[in-house]
């Protein structure tokens, strides 16, 4: 009986422990930078507005239907949100935010697809581009006017992210389940190519001048990296386990890329395409590891234009990781909603 109790006690101690050690590593911000980050949160239906200097939250935004991605417009300062939904009912309209008062300025008609993801901001004052996963289109919307300008069909299946040609009025989107990319002309409205792949693509960006467009293919995790001239895949790069998303830092010398199913943000040299090094976000190593920190899911990832820091949604883990970029190490964490996505910046 002593013995029992002994081990009870043993035991309770190591809980208490535990606890008292996952208090203490809850997400700590101890940086000081410009900006205000928005996270959008997908099962808590929200958008946390998060003070980059303050560091603190300013307010949580309720959103009706589930968001994932999220882009900004300047002039006035907006923050503009895709309402996804879910499986069972397929979101068709975005979001707007006045990034002012934050607040919700409208909610948007996305016309007839559905579950839409993707969101750019285009070179055009007030104009946004979205894709989305049921209709495959891509859409660009006048978010001054609250008009649907055009949709054009991607011509393949799941159309989840995208990205916009430096100089040209090109759009390139990643079609998870054809495995494939679209490149859409948005000035004669229609597909001028489709690149394919093996398997899925997903993750997707392209280099600062636009000679090469950079795309994760999540089944063979690899980085295909594409020659926007010729359309010919150049190189192939290996990536850690699911590489969800990639993004060029500022001064487009590094890519991050996000692998979602190690917890790792791998960085790469633009240049010579090898691996710079390999960031693991604490959760995996063990049992203890895992309950205090959750297992990390890394997923979207943000440059704070000053070139200083990137943020990492950390999907499982309800938080944002802040990466030094001059030294490709974690330096804060942001506490947020349920299973965190999209990111967004406002000066």
């Amino acid at each position: 009986m002593k013995n029992l109790k002994k081990v009870a006690i043993f035991l309770g101690l190591i809980f208490l422990s535990l606890v008292a050690f996952y208090f203490i590593k809850q997400p700590s911000y101890s940086i000081k930078t410009e900006g205000t980050l928005y996270v959008v949160n997908k099962v808590s239906k929200s958008v946390v507005v998060f003070d980059l200097f303050e560091g603190k939250q300013i307010k949580e935004l309720p959103i009706e239907i589930e968001p994932h991605e999220a882009t900004t417009l300047t002039n006035p300062n907006r923050v503009i949100v895709t309402n996804y939904g879910t499986p069972a009912a397929g979101g068709k309209s975005i979001t707007v935010i006045n990034a002012d008062t934050n607040t919700i300025e409208k909610t948007i008609s996305i016309g007839e697809s559905s579950s839409p993801h993707g969101i750019i901001s285009l070179p055009q004052s007030n104009k946004v581009a979205v894709v989305t996963d049921i209709g495959n289109h891509l859409s660009i919307i006048n978010v001054e006017t609250g008009v649907l300008e055009k949709q054009i069909s991607t011509q393949q299946e799941l159309s989840h992210l995208l990205v916009h040609h430096p100089t040209k009025p090109i759009i390139y989107v990643a079609n998870i389940n054809s495995g494939s990319v679209s490149v859409i002309d948005v000035e004669l409205d229609s597909v001028v190519k489709i690149i394919s792949f093996k398997t899925k693509a997903e993750g997707i960006d392209i280099t600062k001048d636009g000679s090469e467009l950079w795309v994760t293919n999540i089944e063979e995790n690899i980085i295909s990296v594409i020659n926007t001239e010729t359309y010919k895949i150049t190189n192939r790069i290996d990536t850690g386990k699911e590489p969800l998303r990639l993004k060029f830092s500022i001064d487009g010398n590094y890519c991050l890329v996000s692998n979602s199913g190690d917890g790792t943000i791998s960085v790469y040299d633009s240049k010579t395409k090898k691996q710079v090094t390999n960031i693991s976000i604490p959760g995996k190593k063990n049992i203890v590891e895992k309950v205090l920190y959750r297992t990390p899911r890394p997923v979207g990832i943000l440059m704070h234009p000053n070139g200083l820091y990137a943020f990492v949604s950390n999907f499982t883990a309800s938080r944002v990781e802040v990466i030094d970029m001059q030294n490709f190490t974690i330096v804060s964490s942001i506490k947020v909603g349920k299973m965190p996505d999209g990111l967004a910046f406002v000066n």
